[in-house]
């Protein structure tokens, strides 16, 4: 399992735009993607209503997870975008 501990740059957090941002980006990495918030359960990140439900703030940490053993490049990216409240992938 391959990891990546964030905090999240968006000002309204993973809500409305910036969810939507975030699932396009999470399906467009081809592998698996997990996120929780710190210590919760973790959903599928390529699904809209389940990023939404989390309920996570701007200036939250959460955990973006995946079984890949190769997805560490795939994870950064993403982690990139959340961290620095980006528009698209770098």
């Amino acid at each position: 399992m391959v990891e990546r501990r964030v905090t999240v740059g968006w000002p309204e957090g993973l809500h409305a735009r910036p969810a939507s941002l975030f699932v396009r980006a999470t399906a467009s990495l081809g592998v698996p993607v997990t996120v929780a918030k710190d210590g919760g359960a973790p959903v599928n990140a390529a699904s809209m209503l389940a990023v939404l439900s989390l309920g996570v703030q701007g200036g939250e940490e959460i955990v973006l997870a995946s079984p890949a053993d190769d997805a560490g490049p795939a994870l950064d990216r993403l982690a990139e975008l959340v961290t620095a409240g980006l528009e698209q992938l770098p």
